[in-house]
């Protein structure tokens, strides 16, 4: 089901309102006013700057957390129709949400692996779709963050100016992170085996995991 059209009259809506407070949650058309049930999930960001790890944990994953989510790398969208050229990446955020919402109708949480930040997603009118966003970012020390990008295959292009805008991103990121709304919760990956930093993302997931009632609804959305 795809949240932004209706079922009812077929329009298809770049804004609708999400109604949160009712039990279930529903999304109204604003064409015809029509409401449909909606299941707003919480969405989960396992983010950092490239060379932290994302791809390698989220192979993990996979296995770790199939089939209660649904694991995606946000990457294989970045196609020639997404790759826009604002700053803050809006078509290509806007359709991962819009897809992770749809995912989500299938009742499972939609883990997306990829550099993400608050200030990217939560503005945009598809954020409404989701009862929550939690972010959890991958870091590791300069110097063996140059390298490991260093080390990288020269078909992904990681030439020192690259390298340089890459380390400048994760000083920012590790200064503001607590400071985002929603806070970026940060895990070092340094010197950590792989399996370890996997190991310690299901942790972080199931510490966010949505208090449900008897019936399996969520408490608080």
């Amino acid at each position: 089901m795809n949240p932004l059209v209706c079922d009812r009259c077929g329009e298809r809506a770049d804004d609708v309102t999400v109604l949160a407070g009712q039990q279930p949650p529903a999304v109204r058309c604003p064409a015809c006013g029509h409401e449909q049930p909606f299941r707003r999930l919480p969405l989960y960001c396992v983010t950092g700057p490239s060379g932290t790890g994302k791809s390698t944990v989220a192979r993990l994953l996979l296995e770790t957390l199939a089939p209660r989510y649904v694991v995606v790398e946000q990457d294989v969208l970045w196609q020639a129709g997404l790759r826009d050229d604002e700053p803050d990446h809006r078509t290509f955020r806007s359709a991962w949400l819009r897809m992770a919402a749809m995912i989500h109708q299938s009742g499972r949480p939609v883990v997306l692996c990829g550099t993400v930040v608050p200030p990217e997603i939560e503005p945009l009118p598809e954020r409404a779709l989701f009862s929550d966003v939690a972010y959890l970012s991958l870091m590791c020390e300069p110097d063996e963050l140059a390298a490991r990008l260093r080390a990288r295959p020269a078909w992904r292009e990681w030439d020192e100016p690259r390298i340089a805008e890459m380390l400048d991103y994760s000083a920012w990121v590790s200064k503001e992170a607590a400071s985002m709304h929603p806070p970026v919760t940060l895990l070092d990956t340094t010197d950590v085996p792989v399996e370890r930093t996997a190991a310690s993302v299901v942790s972080w997931l199931h510490a966010h995991e949505p208090q449900l009632d008897d019936e399996g609804r969520q408490v608080a959305v």
